[in-house]
């Protein structure tokens, strides 16, 4: 049964502009080529853009660093339901760090958490503030796996994952999809395009998404509304401007229990194994609920030539109602269990305390990159020229009120939950909560940086060099605080023409750490640095690509090793992350085949293993549409994530390894009619993905089962 908050999801329409295109000469006729195609296919496996992860179009084999793309047809094809799934066939990335999840996409690469892009526009900040990307809203996902900050100043060693906006097209049609699931999942979209005007100068696309749906927790639920009209203003076949507004709200509660250690991966008491997707919260109580506005607006220009400006503005505004109660992070020998934590036998043995969480949280965002874009030559050499200035202003505020134990840690056992037989209680007062409310100052980080980067290609060599300022202005309320930061990238590659080309790479990125030392000097901001080589092969016998890369990442500044007493607040540790990742997507006769593996050796800076990263991963899909069926296709996929560990000097919890598989089956029927039905962990595997030292586990998501009718037009 849905406990909800009075309905909330508006519908709202009002369409604004634009999506970007080049207008490329075509060499042969001496006319401006098709808008659509400013964008060069990678065989049919992605298409990479001036407003994509690289902020050019040089395809994946020609680039000198690892980058995987997954296209709405092949995420939708495997059944992906959200922006983590699309990630789970790519080499190197952890689509389910955090298990089954409604509050973010816990997406990570080479063992790190890493940042939400969107048309080359980072568009989330801090946590728990703004809407999670629906995935009917885009047209392909790419993760650019390690450091990136020659491209976009602060952020991860682990990289970026960018997802591009689905734009207005060249033709006049569009598409309803219906889709039903268990879990009581129903959901409609509607997808429409339309041109206007002398050669299609005006052209607008809507796309609208509805989802009524529970989850595979009782009480949790995840209902979501999008509206995105889009608007593309083409005056000459050399300029386009593109301007899309998205409009999104959802009602939900957080997927996460915070279930303990003990009845999950480790018997709980008297040997008890609790229901790993039980509810821990309190119906009534609990909600997150998010709501999320955006302009986006994408330009492109050509100047002259080989020479286009390009520009990316983006405006965001998000919020968040965020309740819940979980199980206490506290207790004795790491026990989440009442009797341990009080030292007497008060309630069941498996009886928690909970502690409850309120908050609004906020965050608006304003950004633009404009970039010059061009070709030249130098004698013998050929130039392929970058130079852009990007800025951002990002305000997150986070206002809470946090009752720890609920009162059970002072005697008071009324809101205490037996998890192993759980009967809901009701929560505190809304008067408890208003007294402990504490209303933070907002936080503000503006950055402005400058960066170039030039490709020089002579005879078969391909050298990249880059180069990029940051100047950041963080303020938290307590402390001011300006950075600094130049961050470097080289490659080079060498292609023998038979398809062979083996690269070698280096890459930096910063991240800033607001605060001071024990001098009272600010904190230096983390740095890493990455040396990557590897080899990319296109057959020239069949159409697809292989990858195969080594690397191997150093992070500085970090925090002090084991917490050494006196030096809180120094930054002298250190870490390390070493791999290999293949990836190969490739099409025999009436197969299509994808294939990735990854290995992983990383460290935090006490020399423990990273926490909640598999030591390795593989995936093997395959695609068979035989030319004697003509509509039928089918699939199917495995899945396998290695083991995880999380530990410190006391504890060590190993969480085990797992096999998934995935089935697609579908058939054209025509008339633009469609069928499809996926599933998801076809045996109804239960696994988790990680544990952690503080005491809970994370439960992986269960048989996803959904049947969808397309009608295209």
């Amino acid at each position: 049964m849905k406990v909800r908050s009075q309905p909330r999801l508006l519908v709202v329409g009002v369409a604004i502009a634009v999506t970007s295109s080049v207008y490329a000469q075509d060499n042969a006729s001496g006319k401006s080529a098709d808008p659509d195609d400013r964008i060069e296919e990678v065989f049919v496996y992605g298409n990479m853009n001036r407003f994509g992860a690289t902020k050019s179009n040089t395809p994946i084999v020609d680039t000198a660093r690892s980058l995987s793309i997954e296209t709405a047809d092949a995420f939708t094809e495997k059944g992906a339901l959200n922006l983590s799934q699309t990630t789970a066939y790519m080499p190197g990335v952890t689509a389910e760090t955090y298990g089954f999840a409604t509050r973010g996409d816990w997406i990570r690469s080479r063992g790190l958490d890493i940042p939400r892009y969107r048309d080359s526009i980072q568009e989330l900040f801090g946590s728990y503030n703004t809407t999670r990307t629906e995935i009917y809203t885009i047209e392909q996902v790419e993760v650019l796996r390690g450091p990136a900050s020659v491209l976009y100043g602060q952020g991860s060693p682990g990289g970026i994952v960018n997802v591009v906006s689905k734009t207005p097209k060249m033709e006049t049609g569009g598409e309803v999809t219906a889709q039903v699931g268990n879990f009581s999942r129903q959901q409609l979209g509607v997808d429409l395009n339309g041109t206007a005007g002398a050669d299609s100068a005006l052209r607008g696309r809507f796309v609208a998404f509805y989802r009524d749906s529970d989850t595979q927790v009782d009480n949790v639920f995840d209902d979501t509304l999008v509206l995105m009209p889009s608007l593309t203003f083409a005056p000459t076949p050399d300029t386009a401007i593109t301007g899309i507004l998205l409009r999104q709200e959802t009602e939900s509660d957080t997927g996460s229990q915070f279930v303990p250690v003990a009845g999950t991966l480790q018997p709980g008491p008297g040997g008890v194994a609790l229901d790993q997707d039980v509810y821990a919260g309190e119906p009534g109580f609990n909600r997150f609920d998010t709501e999320s506005t955006q302009v986006t607006l994408l330009a492109e220009h050509r100047l002259t030539g080989d020479w286009y400006v390009n520009a990316t503005a983006l405006w965001r505004d998000g919020e968040a109602d965020y309740h819940q109660a979980w199980p206490s992070f506290t207790g004795a020998g790491n026990s989440r269990y009442l009797n341990d934590i009080v030292g007497d036998s008060v309630a069941t043995s498996t009886t928690v305390a909970r502690s409850f969480y309120q908050a609004d949280n906020t965050s608006e965002q304003k950004a633009l990159d404009v970039r010059l874009s061009g070709s030249f030559t130098t004698g013998a050499l050929e130039h392929e020229l970058l130079v852009g200035v990007q800025y951002q202003d990002v305000e997150t505020d986070n206002n809470v009120s946090f009752l720890y134990g609920g009162g059970a840690l002072s005697g008071d056992f009324r809101f205490a939950l037996d998890l192993a037989n759980p009967e809901y209680t009701g929560a505190p007062q809304q008067s408890v909560f208003d007294a402990i409310y504490r209303d933070n100052p907002s936080q503000q980080v503006d950055d402005l940086g400058l960066y170039i980067s030039d490709q020089i290609s002579w005879k078969n060599w391909r050298v990249t060099a880059g180069v990029r300022y940051d100047e950041l202005e963080n303020t938290n309320g307590a402390l001011d605080q300006t950075d600094s930061e130049m961050s470097i990238s080289a490659a080079v590659m060498y292609s023998f023409g038979n398809g062979l080309s083996p690269y070698l790479n280096y890459a930096e990125s910063f991240e800033t750490v607001v605060g001071q030392t024990l001098s009272g000097d600010p904190l230096e901001p983390e740095r890493a640095s990455q040396v990557e080589a590897g080899i990319k092969y296109e057959p020239p016998a069949f159409p697809g690509y292989f990858t195969l890369a080594y690397f191997d990442i150093d992070i500085t500044n970090l925090p002090n090793p084991n917490n050494l007493p006196g030096d809180a607040a120094q930054q002298q540790g250190e870490s390390t992350l070493r791999g290999v990742e293949l990836e190969g997507k490739f099409r025999l006769g009436d197969f299509a085949v994808q294939v990735a593996y990854a290995t992983l050796d990383a460290e935090d800076p006490n020399g423990f293993e990273l926490s909640a990263s598999p030591d390795g991963q593989a995936s093997l899909w395959v695609t068979w549409e035989p030319a004697a069926l003509q509509g039928f296709h089918a699939g199917g996929g495995v899945r396998w994530v290695g083991e995880s560990v999380s530990e410190n000097s006391n504890l060590r919890y190993v969480t085990q390894d797992y096999l998934l598989g995935d089935l697609m089956l579908g058939y054209a029927m025509g008339n633009g009619l469609d069928l499809a039905l996926n599933v998801r962990n076809v045996t109804d595997e239960q696994y988790l993905t990680s544990c952690l030292t503080r005491g809970d586990c994370f439960p992986g998501m269960r048989r996803q089962l959904s049947a969808s009718l397309t009608y295209a037009f």
